[in-house]
């Protein structure tokens, strides 16, 4: 179907055929709902562009707004639609169950929860095999802190600068990016420690990181060995030693960081933090949340990426393909510290939840998303590193599989990040010729792809050329 309106930025870029035919949009007109929106929504729900989106429909890797404009999702609305928007198998199953039972809490028996348990824990490695289900990610961690807390008798957490693990007032204190950051008490027995990241950090060369892609700064370090990791161990020791008790509750880290731009930090920082942490008598968490169920592409889960098997793993996002759902899966002996006294969650592991989370299950495995991260990613990732040597101010590309991110510098050997304006003329330029993308760092200065893991190389090569016209614009500006 042709496109009947024309795009304010041309481009030579042509847009892949999609059959698929929106509803045409019968709600309020775009005037009044921006009224509603000043009137009755709470402003720290801030929107997307200058002028934002509204959007009506979605397919698959596409959405359609109120004029019927099609767009190509990047950013899977904040990497939580996994197999894509309205996705038919995940659709029917939630339709099903809609008509059968909504909700009857825990306190019942009901199938769909003991089916969707022992289908999610099958796909983790022993000994996590218990799961607690929630329905929001900063739900989930909150949870796995107070798991920490109660089974170790400790009460400090460490997690890594530049993290984002909720806005809960309790993962307030873990979140560790300034924007974020609200003038109350927060971070009680919550430590942070040095980022290792191989791009912006004091160390990094270029084959420290599990990516196609690699830094461009130089490095001398001879085979087998890795200057930047040793270099952020240190840190993470020194931190140990200076800033926690003897003993320790946990560390929290995500396999790559997500809202801060796609982080990624040297190959085995996190085998060895992890065994630091145990030392101590503390339990590792892994935050699954942006980097679990195929996103990574050569793994299901983000930390079988870095080689090890945390005590703790907190999922969300795409566990759902959009459906408010998350989960806890720890092992049977920390789960039990919870037992002790009462724990309950009215709407964790609802009949719909657990139907929804079972069909995106089914749909990643019968799609080959897993694979398809993998291919598509890789793909993606080349195809921006050529961007980033013909553009000097991409400073970094990196990630794995569909979990990219592009930093924008002013130059490269100054790694000063593009100023927040500049890269949104970039960001706006690439809406109006129909590709969103995400927005990350702590300057606001990455550009973070996680699109439906459904996206094909076709998808990827009109992105990539749109992402070219928008940065020769920015150019000539």
């Amino acid at each position: 179907r042709q496109q009947k309106w024309k795009r304010s930025v041309s481009t030579q870029a042509k847009m892949p055929p999609c059959d698929f035919v929106p509803e045409k949009y019968k709600s309020y007109p775009y005037e009044r709902m921006q009224k509603i929106r000043e009137q009755y929504i709470v402003p720290s729900l801030r929107m997307y562009y200058k002028k934002p989106l509204l959007l009506h429909q979605g397919h698959m890797q596409w959405l359609f707004d109120y004029e019927g404009r099609r767009y190509l999702d990047l950013f899977a609305g904040i990497v939580t639609v996994s197999v894509g928007h309205c996705h038919p198998k995940v659709t029917m199953a939630t339709q099903k169950q809609l008509a059968r039972l909504w909700h009857t809490t825990n306190i019942y028996m009901h199938p769909s929860i003991h089916e969707y348990a022992e289908k999610l824990t099958s796909l983790l490695p022993d000994p996590l095999k218990v799961v607690y289900l929630t329905n929001s990610g900063s739900e989930a961690n909150d949870l796995a802190m107070f798991m920490a807390r109660l089974h170790t008798r400790n009460f400090d957490i460490i997690s890594l600068r530049g993290a984002y693990h909720g806005g809960s007032p309790y993962t307030l204190g873990l979140t560790s990016l300034g924007p974020y950051k609200h003038g109350v008490a927060n971070g009680f027995g919550c430590t942070t420690t040095m980022l290792p990241d191989v791009f912006r950090g004091p160390w990094g060369g270029n084959r420290c990181r599990d990516s196609p892609v690699q830094t461009v700064r130089k490095c001398s370090c001879p085979e087998g060995a890795c200057h930047a990791k040793d270099q952020y161990i240190e840190q993470f020791k020194d931190t140990l030693n200076t800033s926690v008790p003897k003993t320790v509750a946990g560390f929290i880290a995500e396999p790559i960081q997500g809202v801060n731009g796609a982080v990624q930090y040297p190959r085995n920082f996190l085998k060895e933090a992890y065994r630091l942490v145990r030392e101590r008598g503390g339990l590792c968490i892994s935050d699954e949340v942006q980097t679990g169920f195929g996103r990574t592409g050569s793994h299901f889960w983000g930390f079988q990426t870095h080689n090890v098997v945390p005590d703790i793993v907190t999922l969300a996002k795409g566990i759902g393909n959009g459906f408010p759902m998350a989960a806890v899966v720890t092992t049977k002996e920390i789960a039990g510290s919870l037992a002790q006294n009462l724990h309950f969650n009215t709407f964790g592991g609802s009949p719909l939840a657990c139907v929804v989370g079972s069909a995106v299950l089914d749909a990643i495995k019968e799609d080959g998303l897993q694979k398809n991260s993998e291919d598509v990613g890789t793909y993606m990732l080349l195809e921006l590193a050529k961007l980033r040597d013909k553009f000097e101010i991409i400073g970094d590309v990196r990630g794995k599989g569909l979990m990219i991110g592009v930093e924008m510098v002013t130059d490269k050997d100054s790694r000063c990040p593009l100023p927040a304006e500049e890269v949104g003329q970039i960001w706006e330029d690439c809406k109006d010729m129909g590709v969103l993308i995400g927005r990350g760092g702590l300057y606001n200065q990455t550009l973070r792809i996680k699109p439906p893991m459904c996206i094909t190389k076709k998808d990827v090569d009109f992105a990539v050329e749109v992402f070219h016209t928008a940065l020769q614009r920015h150019r000539e500006r």
